[in-house]
């Protein structure tokens, strides 16, 4: 008997509503990363903490999270245009194509911090060459990108859980108090 696939996704679906809903409205997210898209910046099992934003308060560079469909979607900007922001385009560092342009209501916040091992960090604008280097193995090989997500969370299993203090967000950078954690 094959089972449908149709209620996880509804319900998936839903969890993505309400989670933008929260965020829209008065607070911030902790997104835990299922995806591969921004490696080697954002790895599977990080997690993101995003702040609400709208179209004039991004920049080139900016890791911003949208609603792609029935998900999120969490993608470096690489192009602005038009006044006040009006088209974003973006693009994962490991994704050889860029996504299709962002309108106002698609676009949902902003990745403040990236919490990795864990430690809060701040996302750069802009990749080193080494990051660089690797963001474009990745383009051109989702194999590659596949075998190292893989090794990583099999080194991660053997080493146990981390015996990383787990930090606090600065609260001078939220904006809010209130998180709703979900994953993408």
């Amino acid at each position: 008997m094959k089972l449908s696939a149709q209620p996880m996704d509804d319900a998936h679906a839903l969890q993505c509503e309400l989670a933008g809903e929260v965020l829209r409205s008065s607070g911030a997210l902790h997104l835990r990363v299922a995806g591969w898209s921004m490696l080697p910046t954002v790895w599977p099992g990080d997690t993101l903490v995003i702040e609400p934003t709208s179209h004039d308060q991004v920049c080139e560079g900016d890791i911003v999270l949208f609603s792609g469909g029935r998900r999120f979607v969490a993608h470096r900007v690489v192009a602005i245009s038009g006044g006040g922001g009006s088209s974003v385009q973006t693009q994962g560092d490991a994704v050889p194509l860029p996504d299709s342009p962002l309108t106002a209501r698609e676009l949902l916040g902003k990745v403040s911090f990236i919490l990795c091992n864990g430690k809060y960090n701040e996302p750069s604008r802009r990749l080193r060459f080494p990051e660089r280097a690797v963001a474009a193995v990745f383009r051109r090989s989702s194999s590659a990108a596949r075998v190292v997500v893989g090794v990583s969370g099999i080194l991660q299993k053997l080493r146990g859980p981390s015996s990383v203090q787990t930090q606090r967000v600065p609260t001078s950078r939220v904006h809010s108090s209130r998180v709703q954690t979900a994953s993408i």
